[in-house]
């Protein structure tokens, strides 16, 4: 076996005591490791405390003369490929992992693939268990530690867990209450709560993105298999069309699920901020969490955002003195695990970041909680800086430095941090009189023709959107846009967006969709691997961008219809970012009220249940920005100092 030595531990820790600094080359491996020469493979069916078996593969270094650590995975998504003779490509989270000699233990949970008992979506915590009944992912994955420990040889008493996306619950899950050998954790895009991540943002419905997981995922599983079967079977390439011909989204059941997909229904049943919602949201249950923590996210994961960037909260406040970190780099969903991390659709970010981070972050995190090797002396944050395209490290997040401002829409389309004036006019006598103007701009929203999401041909949500050019949505008579002028020094965003928009409609329901945006100087030039006729001169890149169904502007529990013509404040929070706009650039906000298919139509009326919506309620709207003294449409933003 080859050891990832403390000589080149130490290096790796030097180099990370820099505040700031770009990516050096990573060090990949010149010569395949051969898993089947290097480790031996067990398949268990490990008994809980209920009585329920869960399938587990175990693969042990066959190096005898030392100790190692455990590394466990938990999934939903299959421990394949099963049989003790058939082994992965992969066994850690890199191949540094395999390299360096652990443990690794992969589990299918409870009622996924080849594992006993019934499966429950974001299983509810149970903080009180005094039965061998009550039993959760934290109880289980605590059994699961249990058995190995006793049954696994070789190990150093110490276990980790790592997992990406629904994986990455389970570690949230499993650090609750966790088993005393559990000494690191690291949720990697974890889901964290439901309604504002993933399939549904502040209530609105990613259509694509759901039908595309729950037709797989949501069938039924009655007994252990090996293969559930994913897919679904589109008629056409064009999702655009495909979704605008499907109509209103009860005709998904009727046309395609048949009410015979549990998780459909369930999102169709659900639709408000219910106890459904409330008991899966694990948040709230992250507490008495004891093992060292990194939750890590990408700042364009078009899928868990939200759950990186929460859990990490959660962790921090509920666990006070407890090593905890957030690393944030420029990826899509698990890129960087999966690849080089050095572009996203045609923003190029300046090297390889995914390789610094599996070498230069996550190994040394493991090593020194699990193997003792290397002082640790990696920050609280360590954060990609987009824009500027470099590392930063941070004590807190959001940063202390950060100073709190507030970007206003202003007349002439235009972007300001000055809140607007009343305007000023000359009385009977030549007294001056200030006069609130109700400034504000309108547009018809059109649920039959919805503004696109993106210019890709697709049925899917892209990976990319998050990045993507948004001169094509510029251009449209039903979104808004503003901007500064060119800006004469850099500013860095750092931390949340919250967006309060003024706002009305002729109708009795919207949604509001707010992007923000690094708009390319004319003369910006392009860079290899651009998509086919695609510039960055004057390259409109989104940095951020969420929708909220405007009936929950009050109350997720409890939705209400807008008055119409009324002006009314909707509060949308955008999620953080870290992003420098460089001189020459603008920044722009645009503001819309379809994003088509990426998020469900609105049918503009209020409806009970918009997946219960008949095609007679989907109406044209005339909707309002407001931009007056009275009611001033604004972002309030954290700006860093610019640095020397």
């Amino acid at each position: 076996m080859l050891k990832f030595g403390n000589t080149i531990i130490c290096a790796i820790l030097s180099i990370l005591m820099r505040p700031e600094r770009t990516m050096a080359a990573p060090q990949e491996s010149t010569s395949p490791l051969s898993l089947r020469e290097a480790y031996v493979k067990h398949e268990y069916r490990i008994p809980m405390r209920d009585g329920a078996q869960l399938f587990t593969s175990v693969y042990e270094p066959k190096d005898e003369s030392k100790t190692y650590p455990i590394l466990l995975r938990r999934t939903p998504y299959s421990v394949r490929p099963y049989g003790e003779d058939h082994y992965p490509d992969q066994l850690g989270p890199s191949d540094l992992f395999d390299r360096s000699g652990y443990i690794f233990v992969f589990q299918d949970v409870r009622g996924c693939y080849m594992s006993e008992g019934s499966f429950a979506n974001m299983t509810p915590h149970r903080a009180r268990k005094s039965a061998p009944t009550d039993v959760d992912e934290s109880s289980d994955t605590y059994d699961t530690i249990e058995w190995l420990l006793a049954h696994v040889p070789r190990h150093n008493g110490r276990v980790g867990m790592w997992g990406i996306s629904y994986p990455g619950f389970y570690c949230s899950a499993g650090m609750i209450d966790a088993h005393p050998a559990l000494k690191a954790v690291s949720p990697q895009a974890p889901i964290a709560d439901w309604f504002f991540d993933d399939f549904r943002h502040h209530g609105a419905f990613f259509l694509p993105h759901a039908v595309n997981f729950i037709a797989g995922f949501g069938k039924p599983r009655p007994q252990p298999t090996q293969d559930r079967g994913w897919g679904f079977d589109f008629p056409t390439p064009d999702g655009y069309q495909f979704y605008l011909d499907l109509g209103p989204l009860k005709n998904a059941n009727a046309r395609y699920f048949n009410n015979a997909n549990p998780m459909w229904n369930d999102m169709e049943q659900h639709v408000n901020y219910d106890e459904y919602w409330k008991s899966r949201n694990i948040l709230p249950h992250l507490k008495k969490v004891a093992p060292a923590v990194m939750t890590v996210g990408g700042w364009f994961d078009a899928e868990d955002l939200y759950g990186a960037l929460k859990t990490y909260r959660a962790v921090e406040s509920q666990n006070p003195g407890i090593f905890n970190m957030l690393v944030m780099g420029p990826w899509d969903h698990g890129g960087w695990g999966r690849r080089d991390g050095d572009r996203l659709g045609n923003i190029d970010f300046g090297g390889k970041s995914s390789l610094f981070y599996r070498d230069s972050i996550e190994a040394v995190f493991f090593q020194h909680f699990l193997k003792n090797e290397g002082e640790m002396k990696l920050p609280e944050a360590y954060m990609f800086e987009t824009g500027s395209n470099r590392w930063r490290t941070f004590e807190s997040w959001p940063p202390r430095e950060a100073q709190s401002r507030t970007v206003f829409l202003a007349d002439g389309w235009r972007l300001s941090f000055d809140p607007p004036a009343a305007q000023v006019e000359t009385g009977g006598e030549g007294e001056s009189v200030f006069v609130a103007a109700e400034n504000y701009d309108e547009f018809i929203s059109d649920p039959q023709r919805p503004v696109p999401y993106t210019e890709t041909i697709t049925t899917h949500m892209t990976r990319e959107y998050m990045t993507d050019d948004q001169r094509f949505a510029a251009h449209r008579p039903d979104v808004l846009t503003y901007s500064t002028t060119a800006l004469e020094e850099e500013l860095t965003l750092a931390g949340p967006i919250v967006a309060n928009l003024w706002v009305s409609t002729t109708g009795t329901d919207a949604d509001w969709i707010v992007k923000v945006i690094d708009v390319f100087p004319p003369n910006a030039p392009d860079h290899a691997g651009l998509s086919p006729g695609q510039r960055m001169g004057g390259y409109q890149m989104m940095v951020r961008s969420e929708v909220i169904r405007g009936r929950f502007r009050n109350s997720y529990e409890k939705p209400e219809a807008f008055v119409p013509e009324q002006a009314t404040l909707v509060k949308l929070e955008l999620q953080d970012v870290l992003h420098t706009f460089q001189n020459g650039h603008r920044l722009m906000v645009q503001i819309q009220s379809t994003w088509f298919p990426l998020v469900d139509r609105n049918p503009q009326k209020f409806v009970p249940n918009v997946f219960l919506a008949d095609e007679t309620d989907f109406i044209k709207a005339a909707h309002r920005v407001y931009r007056s003294p009275q009611h001033p449409t604004r972002l309030s933003v954290g700006v860093l100092p610019t640095m020397p």
